[in-house]
């Protein structure tokens, strides 16, 4: 299977991509066949199973379903529209999805959150039903939120294994390992970025590519640009205070002064990101980087670039998304970008070693030194749990974006400072990441049962 740049980034809303944008789009789907079906229906109901269940409201899963079910989506998301929905569906018990009469759902009844045992296909399930008017099940479909907003139905979660394995590739590269990535790019003597925007240009002209990475980026730096401006706690019951701007501020009035430290630079590359994961947290705009919980790593990476590395230029942006998506999509067939699968490592770790592969590529890398640069990235991320506080994408999520762009930045560095050769393959740790997620406990996978989020005091 195909993975586009346009599926590893996505324009979306936070504060997560499986627990927020995944459920938006299975309601989004489920509605899609309610309108195709030949029944009547009078009513919905949903249950979140699994880690939706024991995060969703921290997560916002419950608002998300809600209005994913009242016809909207993440890439079009309206805020103002949305809480216009949720108020109706408190006061009359009903959504109105376009193409569809009005249907009955209160969330206090029609809204299970079940804690029982997660179901068999992903740790993120949701069963979404719809009923006749005496209440009887009419269609039914069990979906699975597989990360960076990736949603399968139990159908084509139990088959994509397989089908992608035997499925000819209708790209000119497609490489599946990075071995393969390696392999081609010297039979090629190609760069990364170009073998996957000849991949792309299968599927889409050259200036729909470049339209399409310009969009990417111009929300992500808008992201950066709002969580820089805001100010305030944000929401959800930690009283977190947003600390981007203070500290933007901060280090803006020690410009020209003589006065920082040369690891200041630090600070920079912890702000950017920082911002992107406030304005996550506050249930903002983002770009999946492979996901939500960790979309502000690669978006910093990008500014500490073009704002304080001479020679820099806003042009060479979409080689670094390509390449980055290169690497995003071998670690997402490979092992996993979920947090609720893996842990930690598969979200900051991967959006690590893809930003630490896009800048080691601006910065003249060879394919080689790219792989390297990500694969130290990767290594020095493994086994990272995912145990948000109060299940919420703020603590110790948006410091670890952070201190992830700083890791990757420090990678692509040392790996250019080789000439590619290294002991451990990316594919290597890759399959690290993989056979340690599996082993992990569930209480470490973003289900808020263990490690940060029982340790530390939460009302």
């Amino acid at each position: 299977m195909f993975l586009s740049v346009f599926d590893i980034f996505k324009v979306g809303v936070g504060p997560s991509s499986s627990h927020t944008m995944g459920p938006m789009v299975a309601a989004s789907r489920f509605l899609a066949c309610l309108r195709a079906s030949p029944f009547q229906p009078h009513g919905l109901r949903a249950s979140l199973h699994g880690s939706l269940a024991f995060t969703g409201k921290g997560h916002a899963t419950d608002r998300a379903t809600i209005l994913g079910l009242a016809g909207f989506a993440p890439d079009t998301y309206d805020a103002v529209a949305a809480d216009a929905a949720l108020a109706a569906n408190r006061e009359t018990c009903c959504l109105t999805p376009p193409g569809l009469p009005r249907l009955r759902f209160d969330p206090a009844r029609d809204l299970v959150f079940d804690y029982g045992a997660p179901l068999p296909g992903h740790a993120n399930g949701m069963v979404l039903l719809a009923t006749d008017a005496e209440g009887d099940v009419i269609l039914q479909e069990t979906y699975y939120s597989i990360g960076g907003g990736f949603v399968l139905t139990a159908a084509e979660a139990a088959a994509v294994n397989d089908a992608a394995l035997a499925e000819p590739s209708p790209v000119p590269y497609p490489f599946r390992t990075a071995a393969e990535m390696l392999s081609m790019a010297r039979a090629s003597r190609l760069t990364i970025a170009a073998m996957k925007r000849a991949n792309e240009r299968v599927f889409r002209s050259e200036a729909k590519i470049d339209d399409g990475l310009a969009r990417i980026w111009q929300v992500m730096n808008a992201c950066i640009g709002r969580g820089l401006a805001a100010d305030g706690i944000l929401p959800g019951g930690l009283s977190v205070k947003r600390r981007a701007h203070a500290i933007h501020q901060s280090l803006l009035s020690e410009r020209g002064l003589n006065l920082s430290a040369p690891h200041t630079i630090n600070d920079w590359m912890l702000t950017y990101a920082m911002a992107v994961n406030e304005e996550n947290a506050a249930g903002g705009q983002v770009v999946t980087a492979p996901t939500n919980g960790a979309a502000g790593v690669l978006p910093a990476v990008i500014r500490y670039w073009l704002d304080h590395v001479p020679g820099a230029a806003p042009t060479r942006v979409g080689e670094f998304l390509l390449t980055a998506a290169a690497v995003g999509g071998l670690i997402k067939r490979n092992a996993s970008i979920s947090g609720a699968e893996a842990g930690c490592q598969a979200e900051v770790g991967s959006a690590a070693a893809m930003a630490a592969a896009g800048l080691a590529a601006v910065l003249g890398g060879s394919p080689e030194q790219v792989e390297n640069a990500a694969e130290i990235a990767l290594e020095h991320h493994l086994g990272m749990t995912c145990d948000p506080v109060r299940g919420l994408v703020q603590v110790p999520c948006i410091e670890r974006n952070g201190l992830g762009a700083i890791k990757a930045v420090s990678a692509a560095s040392l790996a250019l400072r080789g000439d590619g050769t290294h002991l451990v393959p990316l594919d290597s740790a890759i399959e690290t990441m993989r056979q340690t997620g599996r082993d992990m406990h569930a209480h470490y996978k973003e289900t808020s049962l263990g490690g940060l989020a029982v340790n530390v005091p939460n009302c």
